[in-house]
């Protein structure tokens, strides 16, 4: 707080926070090809542009797509510049700014398949295209052709590789990163509708720094700097002409697009596939690292969690059973994706805000902790009742005969339950991607999709998996012996 004031009091601005989904944003904010610790694109190139324009710098903050809007609502950044679409609807929920890109809708098929030009010829096919976008709404309006919608750019082109969709209708940049870098797709047929992205901002929030983002978005324009940043990436389109006015030509290549053209056909072979691969596993590491941490705090809150909901239910007052009965049975059914979002984007209409590891750890240990209550709860009826009556016939309280005699053998009984259920957890763990955490299975989505490698990738990550896995199996068979009964049989 002290540095935030003598800074104020220099007159010094602090960063404004914008974020994205760069997990798989080709072209507008992704992670370069050539090197996944920089992140590159042409809405990168224009924030970082805006900045200057602002002399102001701007800080990038990662979150998954679903996030982006509740996390502007409850404050984590300020902005969004993720290709957000400038829609009526949109405009109900958000505020924007001056459109900085304005493009169309283009449609894509196969080279070796049926040939369309329109959406007319499209009657009676399915066509692909991305979830809550203008080409959704505009496919709504031809209920005659089959719509399916797609939460990532990528397995929408999958889908239409492998003839599972007849075409796509997407916004020109993604058709053209997308589809025209690959030889079995084409992009066809004239552009369709128009499409405006804008700054979004909380509604009714940020009022002066929204004007500044139009005053600095005007001076591009003016100066030729957009130009310049949509050149590069060969985005300058006939309607960003019509919308500045700006009708001349530049001569410099457009480096961007030719970078990562190269680096996406650069790795053919099978060493390069190789060296690729060896590259990811830094990255890799660090999400196993994470998902791992981020499991191991949520089975012992569950763990603990679990046996005193187990305690209560069987031994506790009526009124406790009763509670702890409605909360296992509210938790196990509500899912638990539901869960984690509430914990971190509903919590802070009542003044709780947590931060995204704390609301991944508390998601993931309140959900399995109800699961293992009831694990608990039958290991204790398990017991044999007679163990409880000579523990009480030997002097010894309720409590003790329950710490000593009765909750020892239950916990020997669920040992490979707790197993499983710590297998269960660690991919449940993939979840907390939601709120803004990179984990796992978030960089198996970047990487994969970035790359268009599921197959290579995948195995790396389900490796990974196992081998998280695995040491903690091991550990749970030797508890299991450990704690075995003395008439057991030993190898």
């Amino acid at each position: 707080m002290l540095a935030l004031f003598a800074g104020s009091a220099r007159g010094e601005s602090h960063p404004v926070r914008w974020a994205a989904d760069a997990s798989a944003d080709v072209p507008f904010t992704f992670h370069d090809l050539k090197d996944q610790t920089k992140l590159t694109g042409f809405e990168y190139d224009l924030v970082q542009e805006l900045g200057r324009h602002m002399k102001n710098p701007l800080q990038f903050v990662q979150n998954d797509w679903d996030g982006l809007i509740p996390g502007l609502e409850r404050g984590l950044y300020e902005m969004v510049i993720c290709g957000i679409e400038i829609t009526p609807e949109h405009a109900e929920g958000i505020d924007f700014s001056d459109p900085y890109y304005v493009t169309s809708e283009r449609l894509v098929v196969r080279r070796d398949g049926s040939h369309f030009d329109t959406l007319d010829q499209l009657k009676g096919h399915i066509v692909g295209t991305l979830k809550a976008t203008q080409a959704e709404r505009i496919l709504q309006n031809h209920p005659e052709i089959e719509m399916r919608t797609y939460d990532e750019e990528t397995n929408v082109f999958l889908d239409l590789v492998n003839g599972r969709t007849d075409a796509i209708l997407i916004d020109g940049p993604i058709a053209q990163y997308y589809g025209s870098t690959n030889p079995a797709l084409e992009v066809v047929g004239a552009p369709i509708g128009r499409v405006a992205y804008g700054v979004a901002f909380a509604k009714g929030k940020h009022g002066a720094l929204r004007e500044q983002v139009n005053t600095a978005l005007a001076a591009m324009m003016q100066d030729g700097s957009l130009h310049k940043i949509l050149a590069n990436w060969k985005l300058w389109s006939p309607e960003m002409a019509a919308m500045t006015g700006d009708r001349t030509t530049l001569a410099a290549e457009p480096a961007g697009w030719i970078r990562y053209t190269e680096a996406l056909h650069s790795a053919t072979s099978w060493k390069a596939r190789f060296w690729r691969y060896v590259s990811f596993i830094p990255f890799l590491a660090k999400g196993a690292a994470l998902t791992l941490l981020v499991s191991l705090c949520a089975m012992v809150l569950a763990v603990a969690l679990g046996l005193a909901l187990a305690l209560i239910r069987l031994y506790g007052p009526r009124p406790l059973a009763s509670l702890t009965s409605v909360y296992v049975e509210v938790v196990r059914g509500t899912p638990l994706l539901i869960q984690i979002l509430f914990l971190f984007y509903g919590l802070p209409e009542f003044g709780i805000s947590l931060g995204p590891f704390l609301a991944g750890v508390l998601g993931l240990g309140l959900n399995y902790a109800a699961y293992e209550a009831e694990n608990y709860r039958a290991g204790l009826q398990s017991v044999a009742p007679g163990q409880m009556e000579a523990a009480l016939a030997l002097n010894m309280t309720h409590f003790q005969a329950l710490r000593f005699v009765v909750v020892p053998q239950a916990f020997r009984l669920v040992m490979p339950v707790m197993t499983n259920d710590f297998i269960s957890l660690l991919k449940d763990s993939s979840l907390v991607s939601v709120i803004t955490l990179t984990e796992l299975t978030q960089t198996y989505i970047r990487l994969s999709s970035t790359y268009f490698d599921y197959f290579g990738t995948g195995l790396m990550v389900g490796g990974a998996y196992l081998i998280l896995g695995l040491p903690f199996v091991r550990l749970a068979r030797m508890a299991e012996k450990k704690l075995a009964q003395p008439h057991t049989r030993r190898e």
